[in-house]
């Protein structure tokens, strides 16, 4: 069975384990729309200022929770699935079966990209139907799709390499939502960043991926302006943190 082959079936068997919790999958879809709401009932009365563009509150939620989206699937699950599954033993016998480490590492980030595609698809949907927010379309849609698939990709490898640092699975949680909860609130997710945010807020937001990623997102839904720069910065982690995944990624449980 060549590689190909052996991917698909991993990701088949990604996706029935991730079916079969199905709290945890409710919990993965409902949470993006869940925060959209809440976020537009508390704050999307007004409108926000990006890039010369005045905005609708609400339709920046949308962008804003899409990407939220994105991250949760591809960092926070995967970081926290991983870490379990490598304390319940399941990584020491994939490990120690035929299937190429590669394999398992591809299977993981397809399946967590079908399920990030899923949650904006979904996200937008119901922007649209509940906020009138546009979606993208035409170039928009071709610069989204870019970052969309390199944000996911790079947030994965991300994912992984947070685990190294991981003790244990109960530990998972708060390292994970530790690492990133407040680059969520610097970055823009939650309260938009104005021209009167502080200075020093600007510049961490600058250094880490999220910020960047949420601009290309927002220029597929807001229509403001987008930057090659920002695929490059998303990449460029995504790539340090397949580095250290590599490097010090581990099958078996930490003692």
């Amino acid at each position: 069975m060549n590689v190909f082959s052996l991917t698909a079936r991993q990701v088949r068997y990604t996706n029935k384990t991730f079916w079969r919790n199905p709290a945890s999958a409710f919990f993965t879809f409902a949470f993006p729309l869940m925060f959209l709401v809440i976020f537009t009932a508390l704050l999307g009365s007004g409108t926000v200022h990006l890039a010369g563009r005045t905005v609708k509150e609400s339709t920046y939620y949308v962008a804003a929770m899409a990407a939220f989206a994105v991250i949760s699937a591809c960092y926070t699950n995967v970081a926290m699935t991983v870490t379990f599954q490598r304390d319940a033993g399941i990584l020491k016998r994939v490990d120690g079966t035929p299937l190429p480490a590669g394999v398992y590492f591809a299977a993981r980030v397809l399946h967590a990209l079908f399920v990030a595609i899923l949650l904006v698809v979904i996200t937008a949907a119901f922007g649209r139907l509940a906020y009138q927010a546009s979606v993208p379309t035409g170039i928009t849609l071709v610069h989204f799709l870019v970052m969309l698939i390199v944000g996911a990709g790079s947030f994965c490898a991300l994912g992984f390499a947070i685990t190294t640092v991981i003790p244990n699975a109960d530990a998972s949680p708060a390292i994970v939502n530790a690492t990133i909860l407040p680059l969520l609130f610097l970055s823009g997710i939650f309260i938009p960043l104005g021209t009167n945010a502080p200075s020093w807020i600007l510049w961490v937001a600058r250094i880490f991926p999220v910020r960047h990623f949420a601009l290309g997102m927002q220029a597929g839904f807001l229509g403001t302006s987008f930057d090659w720069v920002d695929v490059v910065v998303v990449a460029a982690w995504g790539a340090a943190g397949l580095l250290i995944a590599i490097l010090r990624f581990s099958w078996e449980p930490r003692t």
